[in-house]
């Protein structure tokens, strides 16, 4: 039995418990949800029970143009255009993000490991190219002064320029075939210098320098800012209230030597040099001893106080030994009598 069903402008017709629904090309019909169509379709759908929900549809034929896929990427630009700034700009920062995390996961620890040792290699070579100093005359230059035409203790009329630092000394050239070493320990006597950092900078310039040691055949040059053995005799340091030398010919002669002295021995000495940390003392022995500043029996008296205020060059303390070093030669000494030590105890203000 075959019907026709016109609803709405659609052709309906039923077939063995069959609906076959047609829409008829170039007719604009009305179609659910109030929308006009223009285009046929040829549906066919089952409909054994009188429920409409049990109705499966299948598309036999449609006229409508399936989307391309340029179709579907203008749409995605259109949908992007219409984005705002703010908008597109947090996309973006969140979809670099995740490349980079990606890639992260899938790089192995070695190619990790090898990419971080290139950039600190070039950040290291970066640091250098900065840090470079000028020098004022060309290290294969002619005018430079040979090593074998220096002679010790003499002094350098022009100035030279701090070219590196290093923990023990400076390197400054000036203008010799070779920079010279300025030891940590001929930069001053008034204070205690533990880096050059804390006097110099690269590039400085410095004046004075005197010639300790040279020798042409190793390409060494060591250098100082004190005055020389000599000069300290003649002078006997007046002016400086940070180191006295004592002229004495035989100075090395009848001396204690380091393996006669013993710890918790009682001397008497005469200080010779104050520094930041304390003071270098005159016991007639091989080596000075040392004298920290907060074995001194005055620490403390004075809150603040520093050692160069209660430690003067020229005066005598009693000391005793509170340690030797036999291999590096050095004697170390406190104000402070050992409580270890028999008889009777004094008190020093």
């Amino acid at each position: 039995m075959m019907k026709f069903l016109l609803l709405a402008g659609w052709s309906s017709l039923y077939l063995t418990g069959r609906t076959l629904a047609f829409v008829p090309l170039q007719q604009r019909s009305l179609v659910p949800g109030g929308k006009l169509c223009n285009k046929s379709k040829l549906i066919v759908s089952s409909n054994t029970d009188d429920d409409d929900d049990n109705n499966v549809e299948t598309v036999l034929y449609s006229d409508e143009p399936e989307p391309t896929k340029e179709t579907n990427n203008n749409n995605i630009q259109n949908r992007w255009n219409s984005l705002n700034p703010k908008v597109k700009s947090k996309i973006i920062k969140q979809a670099q993000k995740r490349a980079v995390m990606n890639k992260e996961k899938r790089e192995p620890a070695a190619d990790k490991k090898r990419q971080m040792m290139m950039f600190y290699k070039k950040a290291q070579l970066k640091s250098n190219r900065e840090s470079r100093i000028e020098r004022p005359l060309g290290i294969k230059d002619p005018d430079r002064i040979p090593l074998t035409s220096l002679e010790v203790d003499s002094y350098f009329e022009t100035a030279g320029v701090v070219i590196s630092l290093t923990k023990f000394g400076a390197y400054i050239d000036v203008g010799t075939e070779c920079d010279g070493l300025l030891h940590v320990s001929q930069i001053t006597r008034e204070d205690f210098v533990e880096h050059p950092r804390q006097v110099f900078s690269p590039g400085d310039k410095v004046e004075g320098l005197r010639v300790v040691r040279v020798s042409p055949e190793l390409k060494k040059l060591q250098l100082s800012l004190l005055l020389s053995k000599d000069e300290m005799k003649s002078s006997n340091n007046d002016d400086d209230e940070n180191f006295y030398y004592e002229e004495d010919e035989d100075e090395d002669e009848d001396r204690i030597a380091l393996e006669d002295v013993n710890v918790d021995d009682e001397l008497w000495g005469e200080i010779k040099r104050v520094t930041s940390y304390g003071s270098y003392v005159e016991l007639g022995a091989a080596v000075d001893g040392f004298l920290h500043f907060m074995d001194h029996p005055d620490f403390g008296a004075v809150k603040g106080a520093k050692p160069n205020e209660y430690m003067k060059v020229r005066n005598r303390v009693r000391v005793w030994v509170s340690d030797i070093d036999t291999e590096k030669k050095r004697i170390k000494l406190t104000g402070i009598r050992p409580p270890r030590l028999p008889g009777p105890k004094r008190e020093l203000r």
